[in-house]
């Protein structure tokens, strides 16, 4: 992150001061020379223009470019070129441009009147314009990322997210400045920074610290049983797991607590929490600690979390859970590998009921799986940007397919436990009363070879009714290219490819 919107008041102060300066004053900035270090708009709204002098065809980088700000043009070739800045009127707002020129990228810094900063509520931030500069003070709800200090305040009038906190020396970036500032959940702090929107979620960016007052209560440690543990983790039977606590309110309170946990023993240093046996998926919840003084509430949290039995689910079922920690196990087919830099090795399984996104399952595509494979997975239910996926899992191979020709499989030994992926044109549809299809039986040829298929469903582990009329409800008749895995059998000397799972069809070119 950069610090997009701040600049120190002697800057702005310079930048309404410096008009355009000549060739030879006009200021380098890499590959570009501009005729101001800064470009200044007035508060009452309007436009100013700069001469750049570029080595090499440059662009602005849209994305730098406030809403609220017009650039023309945002891109040229080398040479000279007039940039116009305009925006209607407002009392104090700057933006930092970036701007690309050749293998280069540079900084334009803009600023509109005199950024001023305003002591305000949360709920006047959230109702207050984008760009201006606030001084807030709030309670730390929840902290999102420690490196670059994103978290929540709260000041009993509304909620807003912090995004970017800058360290002690006034720096942004990898620097971990939660753990520099020593910032947990339920701390007071005073910071300033300008507002943005994202997305419809209110932030103030890059925000500086002004004031730290610490929490009056803090969980020292956590016990299982005597023993320390660095984090509360029961078993599926059960168990007690005790917070011990420093305290300089006036008592301890506890949040509203999931039915699954109670609190059992209370002291003026500890409270043991007991969670009842769990008989579904991992489970956790967030323990939230209060203590008052002088009309004030003070906060601490810390977790517990519960094993709990793995759920076995069809895909359909497991995309209708809601994301968490239970576990999960599916099985089905891989129908594609998915592999990027940013996300690494995924890929996508399908069952009888659906297909879902299974998020990088530790280094198992590197052991040679395939498309076409027969995996069972073990995950939780997660989502990306709304689009839910296996995320955490292990995943183990049930039975490798092969690829084979019709030919190749008329050959084959009998073997239930051998999978086998056979494409070929469907020349005949049979049904158990010679007019429906219920079950998909049907032969398939290459032309000079047949193979009759007995059992053609909708995907791995169909059952019950979930076996019947796919051949009918995908309308699929004599002449569409279908691939089927299934294993071989011999039924009276008739070789056949049984319970037949569909990996893909084709429909002929047909009226």
């Amino acid at each position: 992150m950069k610090l997009r919107y701040f600049i120190p008041l002697f800057a702005a102060v310079i930048a309404l001061l410096t008009g355009c300066k000549s060739e030879e004053e006009q200021i380098y900035l890499g590959d570009f020379k501009v005729s101001t270090s800064y470009v200044a708009l007035d508060k009452n709204g309007g436009s100013t223009q700069i001469t750049v002098n570029a080595t090499d065809s440059w662009s602005f980088d849209t994305a730098s470019i406030p809403a609220w700000l017009t650039v023309t043009p945002t891109s040229g070739s080398a040479g000279q070129s007039t940039i116009s800045f305009s925006a209607e009127a407002y009392a104090g707002r700057t933006a930092t441009l970036k701007v690309k020129c050749g293998n280069s990228t540079q900084e334009i810094n803009v600023i509109q009147g005199l950024s001023e900063i305003s002591n305000a509520t949360c709920a006047e931030v959230i109702a207050g314009p984008d760009a201006k500069t606030y001084r807030v003070t709030g309670t730390v709800t929840g902290i999102a990322n420690t490196v670059y200090g994103n978290w929540y305040m709260n000041d009993g009038t509304g909620e807003i997210y912090i995004y970017g906190t800058l360290d002690k020396s006034g720096k942004d970036g990898q620097n971990n400045s939660i753990a520099a500032w020593g910032i947990e959940v339920g701390d007071e702090l005073t910071v300033e920074g300008p507002k943005t929107t994202y997305n419809g979620t209110v932030e103030l960016v890059n925000v500086t610290v002004v004031k730290i007052s610490k929490s009056l209560i803090k969980v020292d440690s956590l016990t299982i049983g005597g023993e320390a543990v660095a984090a509360a983790t029961l078993p599926l039977e059960g168990g007690e797991v005790t917070a011990h606590i420093s305290c300089k309110g006036d008592g301890i309170n506890v949040s509203d607590l999931p039915e699954w946990l109670a609190i059992s023993a209370v002291s003026s240093n500890s409270v043991t929490f007991r969670a009842l046996p769990n008989a579904g998926g991992d489970r956790s919840t967030t323990v939230t600690l209060k203590t008052y003084n002088s009309g004030k509430e003070y906060t601490c949290q810390f977790a517990i979390a519960q094993a709990g039995a793995i759920i076995d689910a069809s895909v359909a079922e497991f995309l209708a859970a809601e994301v968490g920690d239970t576990q999960y196990r599916l099985q089905g087919v891989i129908t594609a590998l998915y592999e990027s830099d940013k996300q690494g090795k995924s890929f996508y399984l399908k069952d009888f009921s659906g297909e879902t996104l299974v998020y990088r399952t530790d280094g198992f595509l590197d052991t040679g799986i395939k498309v076409g494979d027969i995996v069972e997975l073990v995950g939780k239910r997660g989502a990306y940007k709304d689009n839910p996926q296996m995320v955490n899992g292990t995943c183990e191979l049930l039975h490798a397919v092969t690829p084979v020709t019709i030919e190749e499989f008329l050959t084959k030994p009998d073997d239930k436990n051998t999978y086998y992926m056979v494409t070929g044109t469907i020349s005949s549809l049979l049904g158990s009363n010679g007019k429906e299809n219920d079950y998909g039986n049907l032969y398939i040829t290459d032309g000079t070879n047949e193979l009759y298929v007995y059992g053609t469903y909708s995907g791995w582990n169909a059952q019950g009714d979930a076996r019947k009329y796919f051949i009918a409800d995908n309308g699929i008749q004599v002449g569409d290219k279908i691939t089927i895995i299934g294993y071989k059998d011999t039924y009276k000397e008739l070789v056949e490819l049984c319970n037949g799972v569909c990996f893909s069809f084709e429909k002929s070119d047909r009226e």
